[in-house]
């Protein structure tokens, strides 16, 4: 390992594990306080353990932030007790910091509602649902205090995703940036510092566009798993993101994602062509090869890949499949061969592309470090 391996300032995001509103009757979960799956606690201690064997021990954190919902929070705790080992070595559950302004984009009036409620499509229609989940500048109606969910300031009556930005990049500014950067009394100084924030899908995007400097309608393209390790070094004097921008879906990404041997694996088995992915998507819909199906169809498909009760699929893969469902319109019609060829792009973009040359990498952990 070189001797400048660890002369940045390192930034872990960490989204939380499977919560017991994610899955395949996914709702609007926003503010809601819904606790982890045991499905979501096994991720978040295997995110711990990926972390440790890459070096990243426990007490290498020196701060920990999480928004003050449980599944969070409690990802944040096991995580960090993995990354601690058997020994629980230095672990502090006081290190970590919880931060209102990390809690999930608010959903206002349908916060609460299955995401594929009849009744919401009658309601606002398809493409009116699409545009608040997918543009920057979309938002649901705002919440009445007679909603079952209502919640008293700070908590907003309903966000788009700009209005999540702007409170996550406050955040940045005037807490996290500071523990990265400033504080003194913490074990390691500035230049030799990680500091891990565990959140949730968009205030994890928010963050992640701001350092990116993604346009707006870029910003749908980005797709985050569940405990998945997100690396962001940062150079101390400057406070700006010093990792080569790799090629992306979205325009172009300073992160790194930490990928286990099995992660890369599943990735290849189900991307490449006539991969699993594919296959078992069209094969839930009970269609074959020569089936033209259309964006509400492969919805289906992946609801139904998600179910409890079948062999869990790797997160990455369900979160490149997401990211397909999400770009392709409900009524669009898609071949059998043209998803494959998005598959295949999709595949592309954990492709190696100009490391930085202090970037460790091996053939199992490609994209990592």
């Amino acid at each position: 390992r070189r001797d400048d391996r660890r002369s940045v300032s390192t930034l872990v995001l960490l989204r939380h594990g499977q919560s017991q509103w994610n899955g395949p009757q996914a709702r609007f979960t926003g503010w809601c306080d819904i606790p982890l799956t045991v499905r979501g606690r096994v991720e978040a201690v295997a995110a711990g353990q990926l972390m440790r064997s890459r070096g990243f021990e426990a007490k290498r954190v020196c701060v920990a932030f999480a928004s003050e919902l449980q599944r969070s929070h409690e990802t944040c705790e096991l995580a960090l007790a993995s990354m601690a080992g058997h020994e629980q070595d230095s672990w502090n559950p006081n290190r970590i910091r919880k931060d209102w302004r990390l809690n999930e984009r608010h959903y206002g009036a349908v916060q609460g509602f299955y995401k594929n409620d009849p009744d919401l499509k009658r309601d606002y229609g398809e493409e009116t649902i699409r545009h608040w989940r997918r543009s920057m500048h979309g938002k649901p109606p705002k919440m009445g205090k007679m909603h079952k969910h209502y919640m008293p300031p700070p908590a907003p009556q309903t966000e788009s995703l700009y209005d999540c930005q702007a409170r996550v990049v406050r955040c940045w500014e005037d807490s996290i940036a500071p523990a990265m950067f400033e504080e003194e009394d913490l074990p390691y100084p500035p230049d030799e510092r990680t500091v891990l924030v565990v959140a949730h899908a968009n205030t994890i995007r928010s963050l992640m566009a701001y350092f990116d400097n993604v346009p707006e309608n870029q910003v749908q393209n980005m797709y985050i798993p569940n405990s998945v390790p997100i690396l962001y070094r940062f150079k101390t004097e400057t406070r700006q993101p010093i990792s080569v921008k790799l090629e992306s879906n979205h325009g172009g990404s300073h992160a790194r994602w930490m990928l286990g041997p099995e992660n890369h694996m599943n990735i290849r088995e189900a991307l490449s062509g006539g991969g699993t992915l594919t296959r078992a998507i069209f094969e839930a819909l009970g269609a074959g090869r020569d089936l033209t199906i259309t964006g509400r169809d492969i919805e289906m498909g992946v609801r139904e890949l998600m179910r409890d009760d079948l062999a869990p699929m790797d997160c990455v893969v369900m979160g490149v499949a997401k990211e397909i469902c999400r770009n392709i319109a409900p009524d669009e019609k898609i071949h059998y061969k043209e998803f494959e060829l998005k598959t295949q792009e999709a595949l592309e973009d954990f492709t190696l592309k100009n490391l930085n040359p202090s970037d460790i990498v091996s053939k199992e952990t490609a994209g990592s470090y």
